[in-house]
């Protein structure tokens, strides 16, 4: 989710559903120890629960990244060892360490000491010629053994060659009934099924078959309201009557004036609002309106108002 979970994102998405955990875009340690740690790591109080997923291989540094988390107030650090971009392969961190899992647990113990929140980590269920069945199993056990007691499985393979990382998610099939034996064998680990999953009766499906939870990220993103605003109740139980995308749109103003009066741009937050109204009538124009005016300087809240009247008007 780099370049697409930021803080922006996050706020809106807290905003459809008070229980889901949101998880930040992925942020490498070394970014962490020698960047602008406010612009990687700040974010809103209201995002809570809210996870710092962290990319890196040195326990060193991870362990740095992991202090600097705990002073932000993270609710959990996670370790990412799923993602199969170019970048992340070059540094020897993300799918790649699938190859080295006494190196990940080398990684999640010296970040365990460091962190006061519980360390997780993301994977994949292998990466190029590995056997999954095998492969699998033992990473979950030399890792666990390592302290993790929590791990959200990807159920594809990830081609380090010859795939793009936009391929690594399309293209190996999908394997969910690996990581439902997973969870039989390993029963006292907390582990969630992620991949492919774009509504929640999947995930109900999902978790009625003994997963302990879903991770969605596309799905969330494209198409929010139908993933995140009837998840309280739909997942958790919470019978709060869900909101609406229009009441959500408007209660996205004041974090918009917000913003603005900081110094930022319009579209930096809209960017991820475009899917809002994603199946409803108007939702063209919303998209349109929005894409072609927030970039323009002086952008402010009546760009966002006047496109929700291309959707307000259309369902008149």
């Amino acid at each position: 989710m780099m370049d697409w979970t930021d803080r922006h994102c996050r706020y809106l998405h807290r905003l459809m559903s008070a229980r889901a955990l949101l998880y930040s875009e992925m942020v490498t340690a070394p970014a962490v120890i020698h960047g602008d740690r406010d612009r990687l790591l700040a974010y809103d109080m209201a995002e809570h629960p809210v996870a710092l997923q962290l990319g890196g291989s040195d326990p060193a540094e991870l362990v740095q990244a992991t202090r600097a988390a705990a002073d932000y107030g993270y609710d959990e650090i996670n370790l990412n060892v799923g993602c199969p971009s170019d970048r992340v392969q070059s540094g020897c961190f993300g799918a790649v360490l699938m190859e080295r899992p006494a190196l990940v647990a080398e990684c999640v113990a010296a970040m365990i000491a460091a962190s006061p929140v519980e360390v997780t980590v993301k994977c994949r269920i292998g990466v190029d010629d590995q056997v999954p069945e095998e492969v699998l199993p033992a990473f979950l056990e030399t890792v666990s053994a390592a302290g993790v007691s929590s791990f959200s499985i990807h159920a594809r393979k990830a081609w380090l060659q010859g795939l793009s990382p936009k391929e690594n998610r399309d293209i190996p099939p999908l394997d969910y009934a690996l990581v439902h034996a997973m969870k039989r064998d390993f029963p006292h680990l907390h582990l969630s099924i992620n991949g492919g999953i774009t509504t929640l009766a999947e995930a109900q499906a999902h978790l009625a078959a003994g997963m302990d939870g879903v991770m969605i990220g596309r799905a969330a993103y494209h198409t929010p309201a139908e993933i995140l605003l009837t998840a309280d109740r739909d997942i958790f139980g919470d019978m709060t009557p869900p909101k609406t995308a229009d009441r959500v749109a408007r209660e996205m103003l004041p974090y918009i004036e917000a913003h603005l009066v900081a110094g930022g741009r319009l579209h930096q937050v809209t960017r991820h609002m475009l899917g809002l109204f994603a199946g409803r009538p108007g939702t063209r124009g919303w998209k349109r309106y929005l894409s072609e005016n927030a970039h323009r300087d002086g952008a402010g809240p009546e760009v966002v108002e006047r496109a929700l009247a291309e959707v307000t008007q259309r369902a008149a």
